[in-house]
């Protein structure tokens, strides 16, 4: 048997292979699927918090903890927040996927940022809930420790404040369960925009194909596939971290960055007649979302060892730039049509 990174590395790949299939079969098994995950990621996340109230109701909980805060390392308070905030990103991941979902929605314009904030505010409950049942329940000093082992902390809640049920035995597959949910939502919306931007001359046109029958964008899904394979064998033999926290650390530093973008261009599509009776947000929203975000993406929001999200992400957009210029320059020499986004309604089928 394998051991080690090797073991790890095969996994990975198991899993993101099985991921892709799924994904292949068609966006509606991929969606009831993705619905049955997170009922079980919820159940995960209400088990955490009911033991960890049961405990404080038991008396058995240090609330003090919960409004005290020791950073052990040299930086200050509002640097060691900054950090946290960065890494607890990755948490917030997936509510932007659901954009690419949004012409199947009705009124889309009026409903969807609506329905999509709800969505937010109801997992900011759930995790705001999670940290406090972490914090009161696991002993002072030991939850660094106990993220440090693989990040088992939600499983120290459960082994701590209810030892004597067996769920702690099932329990880890229920976090297995929740990366496999964002995994897959993440994997399948990456397929859909490839497929977009292929077929708006942005990526070679190759990467908007879909099979005949099931209509999948076959080949969007197998280029992110490859793209998450090849990921995670360069961060597991090469980077001096842990995949997950190299990966993770990454989408959120990419994303931090889009966020900023959409914001810029909020303000920018304002000026627009054409948007008006649309969602507005209040007028500061934009501006404070934008310095937020850039913020949280710089480097004195990541310790020294977490610089190597910098390279991955460099790389990553050092790829996405080739392949935009050879798209570029194969319509320049073949079909002499300019690259570059165009409006959705002019986009072939």
């Amino acid at each position: 048997m394998p051991q080690g990174d090797v073991a790890v590395t095969v996994v990975a790949i198991a899993f993101m292979v099985l991921l892709a299939g799924i994904n292949l079969r068609g966006v509606g098994e991929s969606v009831k699927f993705n619905v049955v995950l997170t009922m079980v990621e919820m159940a995960a996340l209400v088990i955490v918090i009911l033991i960890g109230f049961w405990v404080m109701a038991q008396g058995d909980a240090d609330m003090g903890r919960i409004v005290v805060f020791d950073s052990q390392s040299d930086r200050g308070l509002f640097l060691a927040v900054t950090v946290a905030t960065a890494i607890a990103f990755f948490a917030m991941v997936g509510f932007e996927d659901s954009v690419n979902m949004v012409e199947e929605v009705r009124e889309p314009e009026r409903i969807f940022p609506r329905i999509m904030l709800t969505g937010l505010g109801i997992a900011v409950i759930f995790y705001v809930l999670v940290a406090i049942s972490v914090i009161a329940v696991i002993p002072e000093g030991e939850i660094e420790a106990v993220v440090a082992d693989e990040g088992k902390v939600l499983l120290a809640v459960v082994q701590t404040g209810a030892p004597g049920l067996p769920i702690d035995k099932i329990f880890p597959f229920l976090t297995v369960i929740a990366v496999a949910n964002t995994a897959l939502l993440n994997m399948l919306m990456a397929s859909r925009l490839l497929y977009g931007l292929a077929h708006q001359d942005v990526l070679p046109r190759t990467l908007g194909k879909v099979l005949p029958g099931r209509r999948t964008p076959y080949a969007g899904i197998a280029f992110s596939t490859l793209l998450a394979l090849a990921l995670i064998v360069v961060v597991t033999f090469l980077a001096d971290t842990s995949v997950i926290k190299a990966l993770s650390g990454t989408t959120a530093l990419l994303l931090l960055c889009v966020f900023a973008v959409v914001n810029v261009a909020c303000l920018v599509l304002r000026r627009d007649p054409r948007h008006e009776g649309r969602f507005r947000a209040p007028g500061w929203v934009p501006f404070v979302g934008a310095a937020a975000c850039l913020a949280l993406a710089g480097p004195w929001a990541r310790d020294r060892e977490d610089w190597v999200q910098y390279q991955v992400a460099g790389g990553l957009l050092l790829l996405g730039i080739l392949l935009w210029a050879f798209t570029w320059l194969t319509n320049r020499a073949v079909r002499a049509q300019r690259t570059g986004f165009r409006d959705i309604e002019h986009m072939e089928d």
